[in-house]
């Protein structure tokens, strides 16, 4: 079996094809994803599994009530909020197996309480001044993918 490359976490997100996409993103780069409660859909919502197409199979997703409970099943990570609070870029980071990315909602992102509790390093994806946010499943794609530029692809071998 091949080892896992990194961990996804989606801090309660809201729109079923989003995540529907990440898990297919998960499938074919060998990585975990992690759901934080609440969520606005089912997982067994129908646009979920469309979006997902038959990569759920290929992906372990587990589903916790709290991002405190997700980090203690991960274990030992480097764990990074990707938001547009950040004081870094996401480039600019180096990132190895195992390392972990929390991404917010597609409403609310992280709430701040959650940066209160837990002192992660914040990164950014830029995008222009007047500008909300990213779709949630390209923002993944961008920052996964970075990690596996530096590290040579290695998991897709």
């Amino acid at each position: 079996m091949q080892k896992k490359f990194l961990n996804i976490v989606l801090y309660s997100p809201q729109i079923p094809p989003n995540t529907g996409n990440i898990i297919r993103l998960c499938s074919n780069t060998n990585s975990k994803l992690f759901l934080i409660k609440p969520m606005g859909f089912n997982f067994d919502d129908k646009n979920l599994k469309r979006a997902g197409l038959d990569y759920h199979n290929d992906v372990q997703v587990k589903i916790f009530d709290n991002l405190f409970d997700c980090c203690s099943h991960i274990g030992e990570s480097n764990f990074f909020f990707i938001t547009k609070f950040g004081k870094k870029v996401y480039s600019e980071q180096l990132y190895r197996a195992n390392d972990t990315l929390i991404f917010g909602s597609e409403i609310d992102g992280i709430p701040s309480c959650i940066f209160e509790k837990f002192n992660f390093p914040k990164l950014f994806i830029p995008i222009k001044n007047y500008k909300r946010s990213l779709n949630l499943s390209n923002a993944v794609s961008i920052c996964l993918y970075e990690a596996m530029r530096q590290n040579s692809f290695f998991q897709l071998s």
